[in-house]
């Protein structure tokens, strides 16, 4: 269409004396929904998602609006009614935006979202047309930088999943119950104890002493978030940031929770399966579950937000799961969000008090690390128990943005990489000191373990750790941490 034609059409659009309430409601939801998704399409990218946005971003401002004029009308309200729409347009998109921006409502954000529309509807009604107008090309320009989110998935190349052997075929010689628990961000004991962390606290190390687990000192992760770490760890191959295409792994969520190889060779061997969650983090897209049992249902999840939620206690559905169904083996994934990581920037309260509050985090995962460990204990002595963390803690940093800046320094970079590793091996006996050296390659040691088949150990992984850098070097993905333990900066 000609650009003489576009304006003939935006001027009659605003000389035009008619109101367009459900227009107004529509281009009040359109750019909120673009917003959001483009900066959470990992989590919204279901047809459960696109129906509540249709819903909730559009028709309830379309009809609601309409609504709201067509009473106005009704009841004669006079000089009043041409301040409706322009009220109801201008708090439906800045409510939109407030949901958009912060993943919820706050009471004074609202208030001021209700004073803000007053003043539009008082002092710019006559000009509430070009308002829409410019919401319009928001929309437009939403709709540009969405579009790439969708496609980007589409070409997703999945090649990186593919087992470079038989390992999805492994028939295990001995069954016992596998627990697999994730403290979040629980840097290795080699690391606590100097450094940035610099811990005093021996207690928890002196209690798997005690409890017969054997340590692995300086594990690490290959990959700085739970949900890259994790999708690298239950697929036992890397991905390399997807190239750099996302921070968090293209459909990380679907692969962890709905279906991987580690999760389909457990039920290959006849074991039931266990997702225990202190936080829904994981289902947070809904995916589908792939595990036989799962302590949230999706009731419990929120179609948005950026909060994780209310805490659980995991020791209840334990037990239960515990207590059922004795004739199967069993694989738990049991995740404990502490002691977690540095706040990001927004929040951050610097190193040093950062650091505090991580050491409080270490006190509150211990205690819980402990209870769900004794639980285990005396249900099930022979258990094949690994506690392994995601990732370390991040302190010695400013906030988790920092970790995109490129660094080679030794101290930070185990901060950012270094995951405790503790195993409880049924006949209490060390194994794999010289196997295990990171997460990426921890199902393949404990499936040779359980088949009796050292052949799936001719195929582990590169034990590098990779970071997606922004600053102080070309934007990419680079080993940092090399296959020995070594820094480097490495562009892949």
């Amino acid at each position: 269409m000609p650009a003489s034609s576009k304006e003939n059409l935006i001027q009659r659009f605003l000389k035009d004396s008619k109101s367009y309430p459900i227009l107004a409601g529509l281009l009040a939801g359109l750019y909120p929904i673009f917003f959001y998704a483009t900066n959470n399409y990992t989590l919204v990218n279901t047809i459960g998602h696109v129906l509540y946005f249709i819903g909730v971003f559009l028709l309830v401002p379309m009809v609601g609006i309409a609504i709201a004029y067509w009473l106005g009308k009704k009841v004669k309200t006079g000089k009043w009614i041409q301040y409706i729409i322009p009220f109801s347009g201008t708090f439906s998109f800045l409510f939109l935006i407030q949901i958009s921006l912060f993943g919820g409502v706050e009471l004074w954000r609202s208030i001021l979202v209700f004073i803000i529309a007053c003043l539009v509807a008082y002092f710019l009604w006559k000009h509430y047309k070009k308002i829409m107008a410019f919401q319009g090309v928001l929309a437009i320009m939403g709709l540009i930088t969405f579009i790439s989110k969708p496609f980007e998935s589409y070409n997703y190349d999945s090649s990186w999943q593919t087992s470079p052997d038989d390992i999805k075929e492994a028939v295990f010689k001995t069954k016992p119950n596998v627990y697999f628990i994730q403290p979040d961000g629980y840097v290795n004991f080699s690391e606590i104890f100097s450094g940035h962390y610099n811990s005093e606290d021996h207690s928890f190390q002196q209690y798997l002493k005690e409890e017969a687990f054997s340590f692995y000192p300086n594990f690490r992760s290959n990959y700085a978030s739970t949900l890259t770490s994790n999708s690298a760890t239950f697929m036992m191959k890397h991905h390399y940031y997807d190239k750099g295409l996302s921070l968090e792994t293209i459909n990380a969520r679907n692969i962890i929770v709905s279906d991987n190889t580690v999760l389909s060779i457990f039920k290959n061997n006849g074991y039931k399966t266990h997702l225990l969650t202190e936080l829904p983090y994981l289902l947070q897209n809904r995916p589908e579950i792939g595990y036989d049992y799962c302590n949230f249902s999706f009731d419990e999840v929120a179609f948005l937000g950026k909060g994780l939620g209310k805490r659980v206690d995991l020791i209840a559905p334990l037990r239960m799961n515990l207590d059922e169904d004795s004739e199967s083996p069993k694989f738990f994934f049991v995740e404990i969000f502490n002691p977690g990581h540095i706040n990001n920037a927004s929040n951050s309260k610097g190193i040093v008090k950062e650091r505090e509050l991580w050491l409080e985090g270490v006190r509150v995962a211990n205690m819980r690390l402990k209870e769900t460990i004794s639980l285990i204990k005396e249900k099930d002595p022979k258990a094949l128990i690994v506690v392994m963390a995601d990732h370390g803690g991040f302190v010695g940093l400013e906030s988790t943005s920092q970790m995109h800046t490129k660094t080679q320094e030794r101290d930070i970079l185990y901060s950012i990489f270094s995951s405790n590793l503790a195993i409880h091996w049924p006949d209490g006996q060390k194994r794999h000191e010289g196997d295990l050296k990171s997460a990426v390659n921890i199902f393949r040691v404990l499936f040779s373990y359980l088949s009796a088949d050292k052949k799936y150990l001719e195929h582990t992984e590169d034990n590098s750790s990779y970071i997606v850098i922004k600053k102080g070097a070309p934007k990419g993905v680079y080993q940092c941490i090399d296959d020995a333990g070594e820094i480097t900066f490495i562009k892949k």
